[in-house]
């Protein structure tokens, strides 16, 4: 079965940091991947290599079995891939319609994006993710942490994506709103994305992956079941630091 997202041999160097060594993984149609390492592992350099932020020295990176090595992120993300940030990243000085109104057209410039709206699936796709119809008109600079995650989901939606590379999405959220986020990747799971996810949250993050895999500078050094690669003496000397 050909892979939904597949890396081979990745290799990244900024002089004389390597931050990903000869890294190969792959995900299947539908599947969550959880992709964990201690700080500094090259786990966000993974994502922004996949969407083509940052160029490898070595490596390729497959998308349904077709290379996108060389693909400008736009055509990355029209492709199917897309992904969330560390730190939310949305236009400040739009309202959530209008981050969401982007992501409906990501290869637009954001004068034509505001003469060719679809205020129906705009709110469509807030309401999807647990925004409320109220939140639709606010300036995200209104919006709670919580809300702001939900944002970059209907954001990544709306370009169409299959694939969602989520990074630390329980970062700086409550315990409710962990839980709603939580709630919120079982139903696209449900849905049939497939998900690569990075969160230093472990309890949070284990109900939602089928498998795990964990790097440390960069290179992989466990894969399997979560139990297993947390249970892995390497992944507890290099992550738990036991």
């Amino acid at each position: 079965m050909t892979a939904a997202l597949e890396v081979r041999h990745l290799v990244k160097k900024f002089g004389g940091l390597t931050a990903t060594d000869n890294l190969s993984f792959s995900v299947s149609t539908g599947e969550s991947l959880g992709l964990i390492g201690p700080n500094g592992a090259g786990k966000t350099t993974v994502f922004s290599l996949i969407m083509g932020e940052l160029i490898q020295n070595a490596g390729t990176i497959h998308l349904d079995g077709v290379e996108i090595s060389k693909l400008s992120t736009a055509q990355r993300i029209k492709k199917g891939v897309s992904r969330t940030y560390q730190v939310p990243r949305p236009f400040a000085e739009l309202t959530v319609r209008e981050n969401i109104r982007v992501g409906l057209m990501p290869n637009s410039v954001r004068q034509m994006v505001f003469g060719n709206s679809d205020k129906a699936r705009e709110t469509e796709l807030a309401l999807s993710v647990g925004l409320s119809e109220a939140d639709i008109e606010r300036n995200v600079g209104e919006l709670s942490m919580g809300d702001l995650r939900k944002l970059e989901f209907a954001r990544t939606l709306a370009t169409g994506a299959k694939i969602m590379l989520l990074d630390e999405v329980f970062a700086g959220l409550t315990s409710g709103e962990i839980s709603m986020i939580a709630e919120l990747i079982q139903d696209l799971r449900d849905q049939g994305f497939t998900f690569v996810m990075v969160s230093h949250d472990l309890p949070a993050m284990e109900p939602l992956v089928d498998r795990t895999i964990a790097i440390e500078r960069g290179a992989l050094i466990a894969q399997g079941s979560f139990a297993s690669v947390l249970a892995d003496e390497t992944v507890r000397a290099a992550y738990l630091g036991t």
